[in-house]
């Protein structure tokens, strides 16, 4: 990286993209080797997921169909309705198991890509194999984090339905009801967005520091103060892109059955290599914003401790050393 550390916090929208793409570029074949060791499966495992539970749920369809147009005593009854709840465990179970190395990939991959980062900046000799090295230690410490996210979530999906039923029983479907309601909705969507962002930038805090878990989710939401809008419009610019990839897949492979075979694989390789290639980027990106909310706040990244700190993940664990009030890059070791 280029920048002075204290010219980080100057960054913008544009700038941050710009920025990352220079680091792609100038590392493009360390990140070529991460993203065919781990982007692209969990990329291809993505929209594979589609395709296979949409085979699985057609199926299931078909015999609750028959199941509706055969008669309760006949015997082929039982063994209908016997099949129907085999096909909807294995259904669940799929699913059960693409979250699984979905998620399994991609902490691997925000390891992979953080620590990279990390390395290039400062100046340490970096290698395919040093990274695979690191990534399974790393790894462990955002699964912590994550866990601390979805338990986060959770609470607030039943705190969120508890009000929302609330709301439905003393107001109802009157005028005022419905504006309530739809008030509580903006205000949901706004409040799952911005656990979304505090868990990315906890995912690299948990890289790149000595804490993690729940600590992580405090120092991400303090670090994101003055910084909360950059960080929103990416998110919302990423999940634009993310939903239209997965539109284009669900429409035009996945349901188009009267389309052309030819057309269907020609949409479903740009989807998978438009999807690779933002998850690489978003990975990056989320890295970066790290390193302008600690330039915002002034808070000192020691490369030399820095350069231990990650040195640690290959022997022993080495803590960073933070500064507050220091501006960055004038410290000195």
């Amino acid at each position: 990286m280029d920048r002075e550390q204290h010219e980080l916090q100057f960054l913008g929208f544009f700038g941050i993209f710009k920025e990352s793409y220079k680091i792609v570029l100038t590392w493009r074949k360390i990140f070529s080797q991460i993203t065919l060791a781990l982007i692209l499966p969990l990329s291809l495992i993505f929209l594979a997921h589609f395709q296979v539970s949409q085979i699985l749920f057609f199926k299931i369809l078909n015999n609750e169909d028959r199941l509706s147009d055969t008669d309760v005593n006949n015997r082929e009854y039982g063994k209908l309705k016997h099949i129907i709840s085999s096909q909807w465990a294995g259904f669940w179970l799929f699913k059960v198991a693409y979250f699984t190395f979905s998620l399994i990939l991609l902490l691997l991959s925000t390891a992979a890509v953080v620590y990279t980062i990390a390395s290039a900046y400062t100046g340490r000799s970096i290698s395919f194999k040093k990274v695979m090295s690191v990534v399974p230690r790393v790894w462990k410490r955002l699964m912590v984090t994550f866990l601390w996210s979805f338990a986060i979530v959770l609470v607030y999906h039943v705190v969120a339905i508890g009000l929302l039923v609330l709301l439905i029983l003393l107001l109802g479907f009157s005028s005022a009801g419905i504006i309530f309601v739809a008030l509580f909705l903006i205000v949901y969507v706004i409040g799952i967005v911005y656990i979304g962002i505090i868990w990315h930038l906890a995912s690299v805090v948990s890289v790149l520091e000595e804490v993690y878990g729940i600590k992580a989710m405090k120092k991400s939401r303090i670090l994101i103060k003055g910084k909360t809008g950059l960080a929103v419009a990416y998110f919302l610019v990423l999940g634009f892109i993310f939903g239209g990839i997965e539109f284009l897949f669900e429409n035009f492979v996945v349901l188009d059955f009267s389309g052309s075979l030819a057309l269907r694989i020609g949409v479903g390789i740009i989807c998978f290599l438009l999807l690779f290639k933002l998850i690489l980027f978003g990975l990056v990106i989320q890295t970066l914003i790290y390193l302008v909310c600690k330039s915002y706040h002034h808070e000192n990244i020691d490369k030399p401790s820095l350069s231990e700190h990650l040195e640690g993940y290959l022997g022993h664990y080495v803590q960073l050393k933070s500064t507050r009030d220091i501006q960055l890059g004038e410290a000195h070791v």
